[in-house]
C-alpha cells in the first residue's frame, strides 16, 4: 500500500500554485501530489502540466468544466483509492494553509490510526490572520451552528485542511454527490464523525490569500445554512438525514 496522496483542487490559481506545490513536496517529500484543474482559463492547468513533467510525484486531473470543490475532491479521492494510498490530504491551494503543518497531522494520523485530522483554526492554539471581523464572524458562527445542529464535537467543521484515512471513506464520499464549499466539508467531516471514525484537531494557522480571488461566496454560505438546518431537524424528528453510505 501506498502512504498519502495530496488532493490540490485548482482554479485560476496561476499565481499561486507553483509556489503551494513546491511548499509540500518541501514539507512531505514522500507524499505524492495529484492537481485537480477545472479547466482554468488562467493557464493554471498548463503550469501544473509543467510541474509533473518536472516531478515523477506530481500528477494532474485536467477536468472540462468548474465543477466545484466537493467534486474535485472526490475525484481525487477515487485517484487515491485506485492508486492503493493510505492516505488522502486536502489542502488549499492558494497558500492559506501551511504545508509544515501538514507533517505532525500526518504523524498523528499514523501514530494514533485515526480516521480524520482537522487542521483547525478554532481550538485552542489555531488562528486566522489577515481576516477582517465580518469573516471571523461567519466563520466562528457557522461552526458553532454547525455543531449545535449537528450534535457535532468538531469545533472547526467548515475546514479545509484534513488528512483521511482512506479506508475511512469507503461508501461515505460516494454518497456525497451534490455539497460543495464549506457544505462538502460539514458533510463528509459529520459522515466520518458519524459512522464512528476516530476524528481529531490540531491547531493551526490560517493565512488569508496572498494572491487571486476567494471562491467562496454567499452561495455556498447559503447553501451550508440550509443543508445543516435540515439535516439538524431531520435527526431531531428521528429521521435519517442523510442516506446510507
Amino acid at each position: 500500500m501506498r502512504g498519502t496522496l495530496v488532493v490540490v483542487p485548482t482554479y485560476n490559481e496561476a499565481a499561486s500554485i507553483r509556489t503551494i506545490v513546491g511548499r509540500v513536496r518541501d514539507a512531505v517529500p514522500d507524499a505524492d501530489v495529484l492537481i485537480v484543474d477545472d479547466a482554468s482559463p488562467d493557464g493554471t492547468g498548463s503550469i501544473a502540466d509543467e510541474l509533473a513533467t518536472a516531478d515523477r510525484r506530481i500528477t494532474v486531473l485536467h477536468r472540462s468544466a468548474k465543477s466545484g470543490l466537493g467534486s474535485a475532491y472526490l475525484a481525487g479521492f477515487a485517484r487515491a483509492r485506485e492508486g492503493g494510498y493510505r492516505y488522502v490530504v486536502e489542502i488549499d491551494a492558494d497558500g492559506s494553509h501551511d504545508p509544515l503543518e501538514l507533517r505532525q497531522m500526518i504523524a498523528l494520523a499514523e501514530a494514533e490510526q485515526l480516521d480524520l485530522v482537522i487542521g483547525s483554526r478554532w481550538v485552542p492554539g489555531g488562528s486566522v490572520v489577515n481576516w477582517p471581523w465580518s469573516r471571523r464572524f461567519i466563520s466562528r458562527t457557522g461552526n458553532r451552528y454547525a455543531r449545535a445542529m449537528l450534535g457535532s464535537s468538531i469545533r472547526d467543521i467548515t475546514a479545509g485542511f484534513r488528512v483521511y484515512r482512506l479506508s475511512a471513506l469507503d461508501g461515505l464520499d460516494r454518497a456525497v454527490v451534490s455539497s460543495q464549499g464549506y457544505c462538502f466539508q460539514v458533510e463528509l467531516a459529520w459522515r466520518v464523525e458519524r459512522a464512528g471514525g476516530h476524528v481529531r484537531e490540531l491547531p493551526i494557522q490560517f493565512v488569508e490569500r496572498v494572491s487571486g480571488r476567494s471562491k467562496m461566496g454567499p452561495g455556498i454560505v447559503a447553501e451550508a445554512l440550509w443543508r445543516v438546518t435540515v439535516w439538524g431537524v431531520a435527526t431531531r424528528l428521528g429521521l435519517s438525514p442523510l442516506a446510507d453510505a
